[in-house]
């Protein structure tokens, strides 16, 4: 007996909405907090899972966009808690005055639209001139290495703007609230929570929709597509740009929980962090970006806590064991166990390399004609 694949969706969702819902009631206010950013990190990874399961683009480079969301909303908290005077780091460096760009992130709504918006320009800066000029692959994911680096170091250098090394901390209220309240961090929490299902809607919309089938179809054969009429440029600089939308979201979401932020939060070893969740929860399968965050990360403070001296073995060689014995991740094994056991529908052949029904070139050529 096979299972619908929509209704294993469903139920998925169901089962991860309660999970979530419930967990208040079962771990300490400090479990808790960790658990809010992982789900935090959980969108970052939907988004980039989008351009890399499903559309083919390698980024390492998503700290980046994680970063900018996360500063934005940090500069408004650290305006606030300055109470009307300029922060305390930038009176440490001699800054005398606000700087220009300092200055919309007094207001909280305008703050967080910047948070989402400013990730997205960098986005569309970098995916249309790489893009436009057919740059993919390897050169792409250098490239987006080299966006990390020149922001880290941007970011270090400027310490009278941008708080250095140190970043921005020290925060007091959001919107009225303390930020460090127990009813605070449970409502930014379920806040993370609600953003999650949302996030996880949408993305699953997509992948079904024909724009995901379009990215799936991109990533196999990007000149056949091109070939048939379909400008592969707009699709890809779309998709990476609400992927970077989704870091900057994710962002905003981690500082509210975490309450602070530094450049070596945005560096390489982060970013490439962020491929690993996807690749551990399963390439192309939005709930395995979930999963992979969720677990990665959990593993990573467990085994902190456990093996201080060498939870970085255990975590590189966890790694390497996924790497070479579940190659598609936990979710895309799951999928493999059930459809040999007949509990899952089987694919065909021209969707073998994903996780997605990948359209026949031939119905989007029909298609495409006048």
């Amino acid at each position: 007996m096979t299972i619908n694949n929509t209704k294993i969706k469903i139920v998925f969702t169901f089962i991860l909405l309660a999970l979530m819902l419930v967990a208040p009631m079962f771990l300490s206010e400090f479990r808790l907090s960790l658990l809010g950013k992982f789900l935090a990190y959980a969108i970052l990874a939907m988004g980039l899972d989008l351009i890399w399961g499903y559309t083919g683009i390698l980024s390492l480079g998503h700290g980046v966009y994680f970063g900018l969301g996360a500063y934005c909303m940090a500069m408004h908290l650290k305006l606030v808690a300055s109470k009307g005077e300029l922060p305390d780091f930038m009176s440490w460096s001699g800054v005398e005055k606000l700087p220009w760009f300092w200055l919309p992130f007094q207001s909280a709504p305008a703050a967080l639209l910047l948070a989402v918006l400013v990730p997205m320009a960098v986005a569309f800066v970098l995916g249309y001139l790489t893009f436009r000029n057919r740059i993919k692959g390897t050169f792409f994911s250098i490239l987006s290495q080299a966006l990390v680096i020149i922001t880290v170091t941007l970011f270090v250098g400027q310490q009278g703007f941008t708080g250095g090394t140190n970043g921005l901390t020290n925060f007091d209220t959001f919107l009225g609230l303390s930020v460090g309240d127990p009813s605070t961090k449970l409502m930014f929490y379920y806040i993370t929570v609600a953003v999650v299902i949302a996030t996880l809607l949408l993305c699953l919309w997509l992948a079904g929709s024909r724009l995901g089938k379009i990215l799936v179809a991109v990533r196999d054969a990007e000149n056949r597509v091109r070939f048939i009429g379909y400008n592969p440029v707009t699709f890809k600089v779309f998709i990476y740009c609400l992927s970077a939308g989704l870091a900057g979201l994710a962002g905003i979401l981690f500082v509210l929980q975490e309450g602070i932020i530094s450049p070596a939060q945005m560096g390489i070893v982060p970013s490439i962090e962020m491929v690993l969740w996807v690749a551990i929860g399963g390439r192309a399968s939005i709930f395995g970006a979930i999963i992979g965050a969720v677990i990665t990360n959990t593993a990573k403070t467990t085994f902190s806590e456990a093996y201080p001296e060498w939870w970085p073995i255990i975590m590189g060689a966890m790694f390497i064991v996924v790497v070479l014995f579940l190659p598609k991740g936990i979710v895309g094994t799951a999928k493999e166990l059930a459809q040999k056991w007949g509990l899952f529908p089987l694919k065909s052949k021209s969707a073998a390399s994903g996780t997605g029904s990948l359209p026949s070139y031939a119905s989007l050529e029909q298609e495409a004609k006048p």
